[in-house]
């Protein structure tokens, strides 16, 4: 068995995977990159200690996918896998109504059945680890308080903290931590396309409008390390999510009206 430990992150080819694949590979993990972009994990792993990373291929809409990525990664690290990051997901924003089936069901079967396949497939692996091992998932502010113009990205987020929970429960009796990262929008190339397919304006721009800020990066993967390390069960990354967090707890009569006339920052 191998004397590092192991992570294996999916959507590792850029955005927050790389950032996450960076500050593990610099603490001395071993990381297993995974993604659909083969171009943009070589990327990733030309960015990581030499001999401590390896590149899998894996669509998370593939169940039986995760499984051999799993396993090519336990081979590849020495045998064992501590952290699973699930972390690939899809942005879509916009009326609902403006939303064509066709990108509701990938964002769903992307963001939330894939977190569900990534969890099952992972279990094994982190029990076998266990204590220490960590299941890792990203939702995000949006799964704090639902926001107009985002609302199947947001159903998607709150199933991940659900199934936090949940699996936060389940999984407690085996030495497993479960826990999610809560960031509001970061500073990533995702910003950079837009929303749905009626809808012109990149992300960034209305991001821009709102008043909102952007998070760098490398905030969320100090909080992925923090997690991982720590004992929140939710973690929140950047001022609009812990905007959020206190206002739904605290005044949720006045994060209603907010979202009714058009969301800024709160403070505004």
């Amino acid at each position: 068995m191998a004397s590092h430990k192991t992570i294996f992150i999916t959507g590792g080819a850029s955005g927050i995977g790389r950032a996450v694949a960076r500050k593990f590979g610099r603490e001395g993990w071993f990381v297993g990159l995974a993604d659909i972009n083969e171009s943009g994990m070589k990327e990733t792993a030309a960015m990581l200690p030499a001999g401590m990373s390896s590149v899998h291929k894996l669509d998370v809409r593939d169940r039986e996918a995760w499984d051999a990525a799993l396993e090519a990664c336990a081979a590849a690290s020495g045998g064992r896998i501590d952290v699973v990051f699930n972390n690939a997901g899809i942005p879509i924003g916009g009326a609902l109504i403006d939303c064509t089936t066709a990108e509701i069901d990938r964002t769903v079967d992307i963001n939330m059945k894939g977190v569900l396949y990534g969890a099952q497939a992972a279990h094994k692996w982190l029990k076998a680890s266990a204590p220490g091992s960590c299941l890792l998932n990203t939702a995000s502010a949006a799964g704090i308080y639902g926001s107009p113009g985002a609302s199947v990205y947001a159903a998607t987020k709150f199933g991940v903290r659900a199934l936090t929970e949940a699996l936060d429960g389940e999984w407690y009796p085996d030495g497993i931590k479960v826990a999610d990262l809560m960031p509001g929008f970061i500073d990533t190339p995702l910003l950079d396309i837009t929303p749905n397919k009626a809808t012109n304006q990149p992300i960034r721009d209305r991001v821009a409008e709102s008043g909102l800020e952007l998070t760098p990066v490398a905030d969320v993967a100090q909080a992925a390390w923090d997690a991982v390390h720590g004992d929140k069960l939710h973690n929140l990354v950047g001022k609009t999510a812990r905007s959020v967090s206190f206002a739904a707890r605290w005044m949720p009569g006045t994060l209603r009206k907010r979202m009714r006339t058009g969301f800024r920052a709160l403070g505004d």
